[in-house]
């Protein structure tokens, strides 16, 4: 029988577990992401990845909200604010949430059918949710190392990039400004929550709690790609999920 540790893993240890974590679990490895960087996807894939994907992308800066009423610490605070502005951006400009609304406007979408968030599938919508509750209910440690999925982001961004710009001919600068934009900006924010979440996390519970978090947040990024495979490729498409010709300019 495997003995099971008792003692708390070392910090070099901790990080190699949790970057072994999206070796294996992250989504980069979904079949769908293959089919869409390799320029397999048809137009109206492309489309129902970019309304179900909105989902996620407008409730980052709702979860980080949610993190931040729960926090004490204005350091801490003050650090994780810039997430929200990152995601929000100004008042009239800027920010990740207008930049994923001209890719909508670029694949042929209306950026305000988008942005109204019909056309989501239950599945998509059932697991960002449960992303957001999980931010706002479970211990902060757990909320941080949730987001640590964005350790393995630049190279999925990095992939996107150059597949759509080979494939798609609505791939260019203005479209896929938000891929661009997230590989200066995930960096920066993922030092900063693995370094907490590595000092935190100085017990063996707290150590599982943090990988178990991670796991979650795998998950959760990978049953959207699950139900947009079988709602778009196979043809299974929920009702009320977006169908082709719906939503477009």
């Amino acid at each position: 029988m495997k003995d099971i540790p008792s003692q708390p893993q070392s910090r070099e240890e901790f990080e190699a577990r949790l970057r072994a974590i999206g070796a294996e679990r992250y989504h980069d490895r979904h079949p769908f992401h293959a089919r869409l960087h390799g320029g397999e996807c048809t137009p109206d894939e492309v489309r129902a990845w970019v309304i179900n994907r909105w989902m996620y992308q407008s409730r980052i800066p709702m979860k980080d909200a949610a993190f931040m009423s729960r926090v004490e610490d204005p350091d801490l605070r003050r650090r994780w604010r810039k997430r929200i502005e990152d995601h929000d951006g100004g008042v009239s400009e800027g920010g990740g949430i207008r930049r994923w609304l001209a890719l909508a406007r670029a694949v042929g979408l209306d950026p305000d059918y988008v942005a109204s968030g019909q056309g989501i599938m239950p599945a998509t919508r059932f697991a960002v949710e449960a992303y957001l509750r999980f931010v706002r209910d479970m211990p902060l440690l757990d909320a941080v190392a949730a987001s640590l999925t964005e350790l393995f982001a630049p190279k999925i961004h990095a992939q996107r990039i150059e597949g759509l710009l080979t494939h798609y001919d609505f791939a260019d600068d203005t479209s896929l400004a938000y891929f661009r934009k997230r590989l200066t900006e995930a960096p920066e924010d993922v030092a900063f929550g693995l370094d907490y979440v590595l000092t935190h996390a100085d017990t063996l519970e707290k150590q599982n709690a943090a990988a178990a978090a991670l796991v979650f947040k795998t998950d959760v990024l990978w049953a959207q790609l699950d139900a947009l495979w079988h709602g778009y490729v196979e043809g299974n498409i929920p009702p009320g999920a977006w169908r082709p010709g719906e939503g477009m300019l």
